[in-house]
């Protein structure tokens, strides 16, 4: 079985193959017969994780193992107190409420330079926020900061559970580590449902 891990650049499709000539993963995977694990955005940067495993990737991809995934979200102006806590208990996207993330702002956050360069106005400052997710929405993360006010610039997936981009850098790809293995197959394990405590009467 193949595991690999991918820091995905800017406006690469997640996927192997584009009618309308984009860049897509085998410009930067050459390795046969993988797949990735969910989707990233077009638009979107950061971690993608691949295999050949179907019984494994269908798991992770499915929304009821509750994968988190750890985002850093540049966004416009400075978020308050107020729009993290909206962030953390929930927000209403078409009707629908989102599950409680775990929202903190960043600072100091260093990473590579964008091939395109987000759009900055003199006048509004931007700042990184750290947001965590273990839905699969689509494009969830843009969705719940413009609804709190602080639209989305930059979006880089750094976390998938424990597995982490560490040093790659856009483009690059790596093996994951026999013990990276182990824990991705901890998380895939199916959860037994709840039982209440048996109480005699």
């Amino acid at each position: 079985m193949r595991y690999l891990l991918l820091n995905k650049p800017f406006e690469v499709l997640t996927q192997f193959t584009d009618e309308t000539g984009r860049q897509t993963l085998k410009d930067y995977v050459p390795v046969p017969n993988v797949y990735p694990v969910g989707r990233l955005d077009y638009d979107s940067e950061g971690l993608v994780l691949l295999t050949d495993n179907k019984q494994l990737q269908h798991r992770l991809s499915d929304p009821k193992f509750k994968v988190e995934k750890t985002y850093w979200v540049q966004v416009e102006g400075i978020p308050t107190e107020e729009a993290l806590e909206h962030l953390r208990s929930g927000v209403t996207i078409q009707g629908k409420k989102t599950a409680p993330a775990k929202a903190r702002l960043l600072e100091d956050v260093e990473l590579w330079e964008r091939s395109k360069p987000i759009r900055f106005r003199a006048n509004i400052p931007t700042t990184w926020v750290e947001i965590k997710i273990s839905q699969g929405m689509n494009r969830q993360v843009r969705k719940m900061t413009a609804a709190v006010g602080f639209p989305t610039l930059r979006l880089v997936r750094v976390a998938i559970g424990k597995l982490t981009l560490g040093e790659l850098q856009p483009g690059e790809y790596r093996t994951l580590t026999e013990e990276e293995v182990k824990q991705l197959h901890l998380f895939a394990k199916p959860k037994a449902p709840y039982q209440p405590p048996f109480r005699k009467r």
